[in-house]
């Protein structure tokens, strides 16, 4: 990321843990996104959530019609972002 890039992204960062609510949240995130990357967004969450209930990867790609590399780069961000990773998915799953 260049410089900007890098910048823009944190106050978007600052911006968004700032936000009093998820309704706020939501609505800059409908803003900023398309309809596609929202979805991709969801599916990513539940790529790390059926990896670590044991499903395998070829099983994941199958269910929810995305390709294998996805799956595969979805199992490299949780294996380095774990401990993240758990407390999203603590509150995707109540």
């Amino acid at each position: 990321m260049t410089n900007n890039t890098k910048d823009a992204y944190q106050s978007l960062v600052q911006h968004l843990t700032e936000l009093a609510g998820s309704q706020e949240v939501d609505a800059i995130l409908a803003a900023l996104l398309t309809d596609k990357e929202l979805q991709d967004i969801a599916n990513r969450v539940r790529i790390f959530d059926l990896l670590q209930q044991g499903v395998t990867q070829r099983a994941i790609s199958q269910q929810l019609g995305v390709g294998i590399a996805t799956v595969s780069r979805g199992a490299k961000a949780l294996q380095q972002q774990e401990e993240a990773i758990n407390k999203l998915l603590q509150v995707h799953r109540r």
